[in-house]
């Protein structure tokens, strides 16, 4: 049995409002890997999500898509994100999420990533093109050998009774895409979209869920918090990265996740 992991005291602890960030390894530097996490951390988030790049990301919109290609072009690679996190756990307490694309994992070697996950401290992962079939056939008793949370994603056009097996097969949280479209295709949130949470919220799934995909600032983060135990921020926050003052990275980064959580920082103008 699955020991409790930080992402399961943190859905037990609180609630509501939960704000995970994503960012993408190796980017804007190579080098910036753990400083953004631990910039993220004291700026007040509640889960980070590194992102491992891949050439042909395709969940994800064009500011993501860039990161990663910026990044590997850095010289970013998983070997080299397991040496960048080797020491992150010294400085950062929060839960760490890796997502990414089965195919690099794939090449690795899968159980030797989910050991160094384990070795480094990675709570859990997210990988989009991991379907469900083939992860209760191949990958959940290695994944759960080794500690790591597999989180699925849901649309508004996944069915009733996908959400529901999802949910069975689930034991983190549930990873709910705002719309069906690529990360960063649209901010806000609509009336159509708002339906499409409570319409979820009205199956009575067990595991905690948090909102993707358009959610950039206080007001897009308050409406999806509505309706689910928090939200995920990522092409805002890439954005933040890629126009914050090199010297005050720490200081840029913190004002912006202050800003989503209590709407005191505008940083809209300068992303």
């Amino acid at each position: 049995m699955m020991k409790t992991s930080r992402i399961d005291h943190l859905f037990k602890d609180k609630q509501e409002n939960i704000l995970a960030i994503y960012f993408t390894a190796g980017y804007p530097e190579l080098e910036d890997t753990v400083p953004v996490m631990e910039a993220i951390e004291e700026g007040g988030a509640d889960i980070i999500e590194v992102g491992m790049p891949f050439s042909d990301p395709v969940a994800d919109g064009p500011t993501i898509q860039e990161s990663n290609k910026i990044a590997l072009d850095n010289g970013m690679s998983l070997k080299k994100l397991f040496e960048q996190l080797a020491k992150m756990r010294e400085t950062v307490t929060l839960p760490v999420i890796l997502m990414g694309y089965l195919n690099p994992i794939i090449q690795y070697g899968v159980e030797e990533f989910c050991k160094k996950c384990q070795e480094v401290g990675v709570d859990g992962l997210i990988l989009p093109d991991l379907p469900m079939q083939q992860y209760l056939e191949e990958y959940k008793d290695i994944f759960s050998q080794y500690g790591l949370k597999n989180t699925f994603l849901i649309s508004p056009q996944t069915s009733e009774e996908r959400i529901k097996a999802i949910d069975q097969n689930s034991d983190g949280f549930i990873y709910m895409v705002s719309s069906h479209s690529i990360t960063g295709a649209k901010s806000g949130i609509s009336e159509e979209q708002e339906r499409y949470f409570e319409r979820v919220a009205e199956l009575g799934i067990q595991n905690p869920r948090l909102i993707g995909f358009g959610i950039s600032d206080h007001e897009s983060f308050g409406k999806a918090s509505k309706h689910a135990h928090g939200a995920i921020i990522g092409s805002a926050f890439i954005k933040v990265l890629n126009n914050a003052d090199r010297a005050n990275l720490k200081r840029d980064i913190g004002n912006f996740i202050k800003g989503i959580k209590n709407g005191e920082y505008d940083y809209t103008s300068k992303a």
